[in-house]
């Protein structure tokens, strides 16, 4: 028997390179004229690698990992659409709903998270954060799209930092970068009857 190769860190690491670029420019330290180059890192990297990650999570019978990065790897190729195609006509606050039901999608896969690794589901409670801080910037509320571009440079630094110690710990066969293995109830329960 063939042993099937982790998917996520692929998964992860598309999410974070094109958040990254996306929340730079979000953020203020890039332009809108520098869209382009993000469109092209959703269409691909964000989009179609992620979706992929995605699909390889099904045979490793990971429906955590399947619904989170076939969902963002959707997203990212939405968001290229949207943009290249249909953003002149959509007005900004039915845009801010769009980020907000992300934001929704993204709490119920944060409370999913937390049965796994700390580091894991870090991510996932900065996503929601930045998915809800966009939508409130679409909305029109203040400087909060910008902080929501620095909440997506946090998110994709956790994104990052957990593909890279996932490839690494692998490689080594030991855990060189932490990720805050969640010790399940049970084992807990059993070391205090021993």
């Amino acid at each position: 028997m063939y042993k099937l190769a982790n998917p996520a860190p692929l998964g992860l690491v598309g999410f974070a390179l094109t958040t990254w670029m996306l929340s730079m420019v979000n953020a203020g330290w890039y332009p809108e004229t520098s869209v382009p180059l993000v469109l092209a890192l959703a269409f691909t990297f964000g989009g179609l690698a992620q979706f992929c990650a995605g699909l390889l999570e099904l045979p490793r019978g990971n429906t955590f990992g399947f619904v989170a990065f076939c969902s963002y790897g959707a997203f990212w190729l939405s968001f290229a659409l949207f943009v290249e195609f249909f953003a002149a006509k959509v007005p900004p606050a039915f845009v801010g709903w769009y980020l907000f039901m992300w934001g929704v999608f993204t709490f119920y896969m944060w409370l999913g998270s937390l049965a796994l690794n700390r580091a894991v589901s870090y991510i996932f409670l900065a996503l929601w954060i930045t998915f809800v801080l966009l939508a409130l910037g679409a909305w029109g509320i203040g400087a909060a799209h910008v902080i929501g571009g620095y909440a997506g440079l946090v998110t994709a630094v956790l994104a990052f930092y957990v593909s890279a110690a996932e490839v690494i710990n692998e490689t080594h066969g030991r855990a060189v970068l932490p990720l805050g293995v969640r010790v399940p109830a049970s084992d807990i329960r059993a070391a205090q009857v021993i």
